[in-house]
């Protein structure tokens, strides 16, 4: 059944991502504990949040949410900067050290790769439309 296909990407996918960020995270200076690291991965996640998206999509307070990001920004994986629309908003940017630290956790180039020698183009386009299609639905149904 193609849920249960889904399903399992799903899982094979969050699986690839936990192990390859419980690898990067070091007992270094600046290196990031795993909830840091899920933390920021989540802001990359929501394309530049403000403070309040944070903070509601963790569901956590908002002096929580404040003194996470200063520490994620103190390690430089952040940054903040006030919003052009609202200039009461605050926004919160991913940086390139945090694209260093975490463009080995996907992983996914050498499966693409396998796929794009395995599957016509036309293949690959009908399962991107289907894939896109499922996740307009699954963004639908929340």
């Amino acid at each position: 059944m193609f849920i249960n296909t889904l399903m399992s990407l799903f899982g094979v996918l969050r699986l690839g991502v936990y192990r390859r960020l419980f690898e990067s995270v070091k007992d270094r200076e600046g290196s990031l504990s795993a909830t840091e690291a899920f933390s920021v991965d989540i802001i990359h996640l929501l394309g530049e949040p403000t403070l309040s998206q944070f903070a509601a999509t963790l569901n956590m307070s908002q002096p929580s949410a404040t003194y996470k990001i200063n520490s994620l920004t103190s390690k430089g994986y952040v940054t903040k900067s006030i919003s052009e629309q609202d200039r009461r908003e605050l926004r919160i940017h991913t940086t390139e050290k945090f694209d260093k630290y975490f463009t080995e956790a996907y992983g996914l180039q050498s499966a693409m790769d396998k796929l794009e020698r395995e599957y016509s183009p036309a293949e690959l386009e009908t399962a991107e439309k289907v894939l896109r299609s499922f996740m307009e639905a699954v963004k639908e149904d929340k």
